[in-house]
């Protein structure tokens, strides 16, 4: 049996096991039923997700039985941990909006068809509401509540950080957040035979409540285990930018600027997120890692994991999109280049409008163009720099003698200016 264990140390994906010797011994016995829950807080998945999402993946090809879980209740409540104040509450609506957009992603990256796997072990995708939404409240205090002391859910650290003088405290609703958690691994355990529950470290709190509370009323031996917190070589979060989150939704965060976003990750992070987020393996990720130390220049390293994740999330043609429109960004040619491919370009670099009349009829000599874009400040600077060879309209070379009309205009409304090598400007006609 391939030693999933062992291949997650390598990866960086190894913090913490509840009893990492039981669980080597009985994963060597063969395949287990594992879970790992995603409360649905946004109507998309992000990067920071793809740690433990990846995770489900790398079990089942190695012939295990994953479960995915949307957290249908545990999604009304909203989990303390690595937060220092209340989250605001969703309304079932919200709830059941973002359960439909999470499950879809999910599909997406573990087989659920039986005869697409090996070792005929398709995934599972479950919700907790199911379980959780029937119980009366007086049922939950007795059955569940009646099992977990007081003592050890403060003691853990998603309580206790919210409990400090200068934090603003913790509700008693998330203050029973764990407790909810801990009954979807008792129930997963009753009624899949689920025996494992794997998530980031933050959720190390959650999961030794469900192996507790597993213990106590099945008499049953269940395992946690965590990997890091996806982070960067500063300690700061992996998968923010300074617009913001990384989604997996590609209207929400595009494939072009997803791809950009792996493709400009620091030498410093690049070989761990190829352990971590990708299949590549072990012989290949060795080769980018002795490339990059060689020749750190080329960003093959980076390069490969931006083709890797963006095809994972997207899809081989999404990947054919982003690489068409960060070859615009370098000067490629804008043939076959759909609307939607220009538009992610055009977030990318300074957008400014132009009267669309000044395109009708003679047009606009090219110079005026490029002062009003703000590639030069003046026309007399604009014509040396015309006459120097170093204009650009639509990624091909221009004059001084060039004159711009309608006809120019790309998807009847864009111009792409570029100065030199890699100083470009866009005009929208309006």
């Amino acid at each position: 049996m391939h030693d999933i264990l062992a291949e997650l140390e390598w990866r960086g994906l190894y913090a913490d096991c509840t009893d990492r010797d039981a669980l080597a011994q009985r994963l060597a016995t063969g395949p287990l039923a594992l879970y790992c829950g995603f409360d649905p807080t946004a109507d998309s998945l992000h990067v920071g997700n793809l740690v433990p999402l990846f995770a489900l993946r790398r079990f089942q090809l190695a012939g295990h039985h994953p479960i995915a879980l949307a957290g249908g209740a545990t999604g009304m409540v909203g989990d303390p941990s690595g937060k220092s104040d209340e989250r605001n509450l969703q309304t079932p609506e919200q709830v059941a909006h973002n359960i439909a957009a999470v499950k879809a992603q999910l599909q997406k990256f573990l087989e659920f068809d039986a005869a697409r796997t090996p070792a005929n072990n398709p995934a599972r995708l479950v919700n907790n509401a199911d379980w959780t939404a029937p119980m009366t409240f007086l049922e939950f205090l007795r059955d569940v509540g009646k099992f977990i002391t007081v003592n050890s859910m403060i003691a853990k650290d998603s309580v206790r950080s919210r409990m400090d003088e200068r934090a603003s405290g913790i509700s008693f609703t998330e203050f029973s957040y764990m407790l909810l958690q801990g009954y979807d691994f008792f129930h997963l355990r009753q009624a899949l035979n689920c025996e494992l529950q794997v998530g980031a470290t933050d959720q190390w709190g959650n999961i030794t409540v469900g192996t507790e509370l597993t213990r106590k009323k099945l008499c049953a031996t269940v395992w946690g285990l965590v990997f890091p917190l996806l982070t960067k070589s500063d300690g700061s979060k992996y998968g923010k930018t300074a617009t913001g989150t990384v989604w997996l939704d590609p209207k929400k965060t595009s494939p072009y600027r997803f791809y950009q976003f792996f493709v400009n990750a620091d030498d410093a992070d690049v070989i761990k997120l190829l352990k971590t987020l990708t299949f590549l393996s072990r012989e290949e990720i060795t080769a980018l890692e002795t490339e990059l130390a060689a020749n750190p220049g080329a960003r093959a390293a980076q390069k490969a994991l931006a083709r890797e994740m963006t095809t994972l999330v997207h899809g081989a043609d999404a990947l054919a999109a982003a690489l068409k429109a960060s070859d615009i960004l370098f000067g490629g040619s804008l043939d076959g280049v759909t609307e939607e491919i220009f538009h992610d370009v055009v977030g990318e670099v300074p957008t400014k409008d132009l009267e669309r009349a000044k395109l009708e009829g003679a047009g606009s000599a090219i110079a005026d163009l490029i002062v009003h874009a703000g590639l030069e400040p003046s026309k007399g600077a604009a014509r040396k720099s015309l006459e120097a060879g170093g204009v650009y309209l639509n990624n091909v070379r221009v004059d001084h003698t060039r004159v711009v009309t309608a006809d120019d205009l790309l998807f009847g409304k864009y111009l792409l200016l570029r100065k030199g090598k890699r100083t470009y400007a866009v005009l929208i006609a309006r």
